[in-house]
């Protein structure tokens, strides 16, 4: 069963990170401009996509984040999971600057000290039988999300990927 698997080092704190995975407005400005929630489920909605995404919220916590597929739309993601992983990033203790290090002075112009970058695993799998073909297009597709996700973290410009005029209403 196929996996996408993604990741990134982000030169923010784990709470910024934590807060565009959790919040409206953190999905809202690298995700998709149609967010809503019922209950434990997020709703995404897509331009031209006749119903929302519904992701179940399974765990949100400085750790880690976990979405599990509610809904039967869009058909391929069925039975499918996604997690982000988000630790501080490892070896930035060994750079110069960061906390351990007696002065900030050594640390380079525009580098943030370890607390401050954090490492991102996302996963996407559970693909059922038959879904496969569908996985690249989804994987150049969360490329894209990661990298708006990252921008925004970094230096909080608003740029979601979708654009989307309505939300459908929670049932």
């Amino acid at each position: 069963m196929p996996e996408i698997a993604l990741q990134l080092d982000i030169a923010a704190p784990r709470a910024v990170v934590l807060a565009a995975l959790t919040t409206h407005d953190g999905l809202t400005a690298w995700w998709t401009t149609g967010v809503d929630r019922d209950g434990d489920v997020l709703l995404f909605d897509f331009p031209d996509v006749p119903e929302p995404f519904r992701l179940r919220v399974e765990r949100a916590d400085r750790d880690r984040v976990v979405w599990t597929n509610a809904g039967s739309f869009p058909p391929h993601w069925a039975g499918t999971w996604i997690s982000w992983e988000l630790a501080d990033e490892p070896g930035a203790a060994e750079r110069p600057g960061a906390p351990d290090r007696p002065a900030d002075a050594d640390r380079p112009a525009g580098e943030q000290p370890a607390a401050e970058r954090t490492r991102l695993l996302f996963r996407h799998g559970g693909w059922q039988p038959g879904s496969e073909e569908g996985v690249p297009a989804v994987a150049g597709t969360w490329a894209e999300l990661l990298v708006r996700l990252k921008d925004y973290a970094q230096s909080g410009k608003v740029q979601p990927y979708f654009i989307t005029a309505h939300r459908h209403d929670a049932p």
